[in-house]
């Protein structure tokens, strides 16, 4: 397989595998950048700290989930420890009071536009907004995010849940509703 064979020559500090790697990835995970940061410059930062932490790492990858998730999951992380690092407080849950409910409707109406949507989850708090788009827009399970922040899979599943329901708050205010 092609992207085995350059990976291998990563794994062996081969600068050109190393940048074929890179501009084979660099856009797709630059948006997933943007998506936590809303700023160019501090994207491309954290992109560039994201792509030297693999290449350094780059050993560690067993190929158990492809090159691109594992990147991705780097990428989620030096956002949030950039975000974190600006002071950004995450305030704690207290775990003994959540209830799971599982609601996988995320339809809003027809009339709202992504970039509503995307809008309207920067302005989700960071702790909502961290797991929001980690499970809808990246992808990640709750065993995943759960490991990531550093929360229980519990935590993770209310956050979504109080996320989603701040997120039609948010687009409600606005007076547009969402389909539920």
């Amino acid at each position: 397989m092609f992207q085995t064979d350059v990976v291998e020559k990563c794994k062996g500090n081969d600068r050109k595998a190393q940048l074929q790697l890179y501009r084979q990835y660099c856009d797709g995970m630059y948006v997933v950048a943007m998506r936590f940061l809303c700023n160019s410059d501090d994207a491309e930062d954290v992109l560039q700290d994201a792509f030297i932490n693999a290449f350094q790492n780059i050993h560690q990858f067993s190929g158990e989930v492809s090159f691109g998730a594992w990147l991705k999951r780097i990428v989620v992380n030096k956002c949030i420890d950039f975000l974190k690092s600006r002071k950004q407080r995450l305030l704690p849950l207290e775990e003994e009071y959540m209830q799971i409910v599982d609601d996988n409707d995320w339809s809003v109406g027809p009339e709202i536009t992504i970039n509503e949507v995307k809008q309207a989850i920067q302005k989700l708090p960071d702790k909502y907004r961290y797991v929001v788009l980690m499970y809808l827009l990246e992808g990640f399970d709750h065993k995943e995010i759960s490991q990531v922040l550093g929360l229980t899979e519990t935590a993770s599943r209310t956050r979504l849940l109080r996320g989603k329901g701040y997120l039609k708050s948010v687009l409600t205010r606005k007076g547009y509703g969402t389909g539920s």
